[in-house]
């Protein structure tokens, strides 16, 4: 557990960081957010001691962080940073290995100790392992940032907008990534960015703050729901009931009982798609490669017309995509369902607009944007043309 009691952090007649007290429980991410200047690095960087309290308490579990040296702290810290900063002269193997070096750990230790790290964050380590990082994509190098804050295997970890310098799509990678490597290792996380959407998806509680001071420390839900002040409110925005979807993944609503098949579009008639609405087109790796409707079968249409052949990496979804991003997808495609896929392509089932309109029901909110049996897709007359 990190507990803050009253900490203070004066520059000159400055308080950037003004009596802070909160608590974040072993296991959870507390996510710190607010304006540019509101603090919240610099409350991040005491927990560390890379800036100095002026006043007030730090423990981790229980023991004062004042009691340790900083060196001997930060080895039991990890921290990730936006910019990264892997050692360039440094393969990525030994980037990882940093840590349990100083540690004194054995070669054959920190050897598999590396290996792990890099499967867990998805990263090939007979493929990655001797690149460096200029070698490296800016998603691929905050893996590898992330996989040497883990190395020592630390109770706690320190994350600094540590996704903020890549795009979008490389973002969202990241997040459902970490999302994952969370549910596996459970840290005690404090994590600074400036993205509500961010702070939402990934937070257990979320500290919000201005001008130095908290605002409110609360469950992402509670602050949604029940907002502190006006600041709070205003800074939330008003699209409450959509940012909740930021919270519920595809995998908790998704339904895997979908039909396939691999013979394209001459294995399919009438017959192959009674009872179902929509029949998957997959390859002989089960990766998805588009579908056809059965009711537009079944007004008569041939099946080469009735077929959409799709992208996956553009028409579908993965377990770990928000709901958010899910309809977002399905509003910009104009579909009612999406189809849901591994990170290879390979189908898995499919969520639909009316499983993620119950989820928005809390909100009282629904989603009427498009028309009672709109089609998941426009059929083409070509069955090799893509559909985007």
């Amino acid at each position: 557990m990190i507990r803050l009691v009253d900490v203070t952090k004066r520059y000159d007649e400055t308080l950037a960081v003004d009596g802070i007290s909160l608590e974040v429980p072993t296991g959870e991410v507390c996510v710190l957010i607010g304006p540019s200047g509101c603090g919240k690095t610099t409350t991040l960087r005491m927990i560390n001691r890379l800036i100095e309290p002026t006043s007030g308490l730090i423990e981790i579990d229980g023991r004062d962080i004042m009691s340790a040296s900083p060196v001997e702290l930060r080895r039991h810290i990890g921290y990730v940073i936006q910019s990264v900063g892997l050692f360039p002269h440094l393969t990525v193997a030994e980037n990882v290995a940093t840590v349990p070096r100083l540690l004194g750990w054995k070669r054959e230790r920190t050897a598999s100790r590396v290996r792990d790290l890099l499967s867990v964050v998805g990263l090939d380590p007979a493929e990655y392992g001797d690149k460096y990082p200029r070698h490296l994509s800016g998603g691929q190098a905050q893996r590898v940032g992330v996989a040497r804050a883990l190395a020592a295997d630390p109770p706690v970890l320190l994350m600094d907008e540590p996704f903020g310098a890549v795009d979008p799509l490389t973002r969202e990678r990241l997040q459902a990534a970490f999302e994952r490597i969370q549910r596996e290792m459970r840290k005690t996380v404090v994590f600074v960015t400036h993205d509500v959407d961010e702070a939402i998806r990934l937070a257990d509680r979320i500290a919000l703050m201005r001008a130095g001071r908290l605002e409110q420390y609360d469950a992402p839900e509670v602050i949604l729901d029940h907002p502190a002040s006006k600041f709070v409110h205003d800074f939330v925005g008003t699209d409450r009931a959509i940012k909740r979807l930021g919270r519920t993944r595809v995998a908790d609503v998704m339904r895997a009982d979908v039909e396939a098949t691999a013979d394209g579009t001459r294995g399919i008639d009438a017959a192959a798609c009674a009872g179902t609405r929509f029949m998957y087109i997959v390859d002989d790796d089960g990766v998805l490669e588009g579908w056809v409707d059965c009711r537009v079968l079944a007004a008569g249409t041939p099946p080469e017309e009735a077929g959409t052949r799709v992208d996956w990496r553009e028409a579908a979804a993965t377990p770990d995509t928000t709901l958010k991003d899910a309809l977002s997808r399905m509003l910009g495609l104009g579909f009612r369902d999406l189809a849901v896929v591994d990170d290879d392509g390979r189908l898995l089932g499919e969520v639909s607009l009316a499983a993620i309109e119950q989820t928005m029901s809390a909100g009282d909110v629904h989603v009427s944007n498009l028309p009672e049996g709109e089609v998941l897709g426009a059929p083409v007359a070509d069955e090799g043309e893509a559909t985007t």
